[in-house]
């Protein structure tokens, strides 16, 4: 009896472990199940995009098309009628790519109207919220603190609430209806510099001291010290800002009088309701720059996530 519960003794703690392995695995599993079925549910409308994109006018029109009706007045109304949401598309058909990249020039246009707005938004951001940030995270005094606040400021405000400020400044400048007046608010956007002097505060104060002590100076502190290990974040604050102005549709509709000046954000919520196979088209070329620049930096992107006090954690 004593050996018997001697041995029971032993394998009490083993029991123990295998109970937590279990529940951990539970958990585990019930974790995946939700952020699956998150991933699942965010991810759909862009799938259902893409598939209904290879599909031929005709059968997106059967899927989707609206029954016109008319009312007293004689006046026509949308009848809404139940969508037939389809993933495989009953043949595969490129006319609708065929139709927006060689017959309809215009979309081609808007598009390249996208880039040439937010690329230099894009870059110009991110050098000067750099050397700004380095001036933040290494100046001393108050009068710093007072300024890096009044960035804090702007950065909550909704750009809703700076759109009549910028329009009005734009007039002043005569540069309403021209990129000027999408670039300026969006170079010297205060998000960057808020997020990159977050960052760069992390970095310990021995290293930029190291450097001191073999002559470096404080270009070199910059470009050799701090540059190198905010990487990262560079890449990470790169790809949000982009995604942010590739997707912006207020500004150009206020800034622009111009409509062949608008990019392809704003263009495609007036594709009429007799090209909805193209809506699909465009959209789904519209998805591509930022999804090719989120694949590229992935692996910056969580290295700036996971960064912790000048290490890698």
């Amino acid at each position: 009896m004593g050996k018997e519960k001697k041995l029971t003794q032993q394998e009490a703690p083993l029991h123990g472990i295998h109970h937590k392995r279990r529940k951990s695995l539970v958990v585990r599993t019930l974790c995946f199940i939700f952020a699956a079925s998150f991933a699942i549910i965010f991810l759909f409308p862009t799938v259902v995009t893409i598939a209904n994109s290879f599909m031929s006018q005709s059968e997106i029109s059967s899927n989707y098309g609206m029954v016109f009706s008319t009312t007293d007045s004689g006046a026509k109304a949308y009848i809404s009628k139940k969508v037939n949401i389809k993933l495989i598309p009953d043949m595969v058909s490129f006319s609708q790519y065929f139709t927006v990249l060689l017959k309809s020039p215009s979309y081609l246009l808007k598009f390249w109207n996208s880039v040439i707005l937010v690329v230099p938004i894009t870059v110009f951001q991110i050098l000067i919220a750099c050397l700004a940030s380095y001036g933040f995270a290494r100046a001393e005094g108050k009068i710093k603190g007072i300024i890096f606040f009044g960035y804090i400021i702007l950065m909550l405000m909704p750009y809703q609430v700076t759109l009549v400020p910028n329009y009005l400044v734009a007039d002043w400048f005569h540069i309403l209806n021209t990129n000027w007046a999408i670039w300026l608010p969006g170079i010297f956007s205060p998000f960057s510099v808020y997020l990159l002097t977050k960052y760069m505060k992390r970095i310990p104060k021995a290293l930029f001291e190291a450097a001191q002590i073999d002559g470096a100076g404080e270009w070199k502190l910059f470009t050799k010290v701090a540059m190198p290990i905010c990487k990262g974040a560079i890449y990470s604050c790169a790809i949000l800002v982009f995604i942010d102005y590739w997707n912006m549709v207020e500004q150009p509709l206020i800034l622009f009088t111009d409509t062949e000046k608008y990019p392809l954000s704003v263009f495609l919520s007036k594709i009429n309701e007799g090209e909805i196979g193209l809506a699909f088209a465009v959209a789904t070329i519209y998805m591509i720059p930022g999804l090719l620049i989120f694949l590229y930096s992935e692996e910056y992107l969580v290295e700036g996530i996971t960064y912790q006090g000048g290490i890698k954690g």
